[in-house]
């Protein structure tokens, strides 16, 4: 791992902070601690940060509080932890824009395990490939991957978390034909689905409030029963 990836741990308990910072750090990473939102903002203003370890309950403003305005400001991707372990919270993480989702009391080995896949994801770490240079256009919409940027029929872009933007480029790099959760579970993250895993269903659902018009009866990324979903428009590679 190259020490050039940089963490920064988000999070109200000082012990919780130092031990993860101790843990972090003796698998290579560059590791930042923070107690609270404002610590967290300082510090991605003025360094390279390139996941947030985020914890779920902190008092004043929250993880999920800090998680929304991460997303909405480009910000890097976000593991995020939480004593709830249920799976309404876990849900509610992830469609806020969390890119995973580790309930705690937790081994730090998953949650090192957790960082690592999303970092591969995120093209942070892992540039074993070239990452791809052409564009995609479908319905108005241009996936540009050299940029990893999707801009909409104005040119406006359109913001996704990276777990979004990998879901989005599996799905539109193989229009009409139908991809089980396994499927993109296993071209998105390397892994197969657990038997309560719907991270792929609530990654879904966030892109179509981003990309269908009418995200309750979509048109674009259709879904197959018993089957998974189908990108469906006609493709254009650019």
């Amino acid at each position: 791992m190259s020490d050039m990836t940089h963490l920064l741990v988000v999070d109200d308990d000082r012990e919780i902070r130092d031990l993860l910072t101790r843990y972090l750090s003796r698998h290579g990473y560059r590791v930042t601690a923070a107690k609270d939102g404002q610590e967290m903002r300082k510090y991605l203003a003025d360094r390279n940060i390139d996941l947030i370890v985020l914890d779920l309950m902190m008092p004043g403003e929250d993880g999920l509080s800090l998680c929304r305005s991460l997303r909405a400001e480009g910000g890097p991707p976000v593991v995020m932890l939480s004593a709830m372990g249920e799976d309404a919270d876990r849900i509610l993480g992830l469609e806020i824009g969390a890119d995973d989702y580790l309930p705690k009391p937790f081994n730090p080995r998953e949650l090192v395990a957790r960082i690592k896949a999303v970092l591969r994801r995120s093209h942070v770490v892992n540039q074993a490939q070239a990452a791809p240079s052409g564009s995609i256009s479908f319905c108005g919409f241009i996936l540009d991957q050299a940029q990893r940027r999707l801009s909409d029929a104005t040119g406006a872009e359109v913001v996704l978390t990276a777990g979004e933007y990998e879901l989005l480029v599996a799905l539109a790099s193989r229009p009409r034909r139908v991809l089980s959760r396994d499927d993109l579970l296993e071209i998105t993250r390397g892994r197969s689905a657990g038997p309560f895993d719907r991270s792929i269903d609530v990654q879904i659902s966030r892109l179509r409030r981003k990309i269908e018009p009418d995200p309750a009866d979509p048109t674009i990324i259709k879904t197959v029963r018993s089957g998974g979903y189908i990108f469906s428009p006609e493709v254009q590679t650019l």
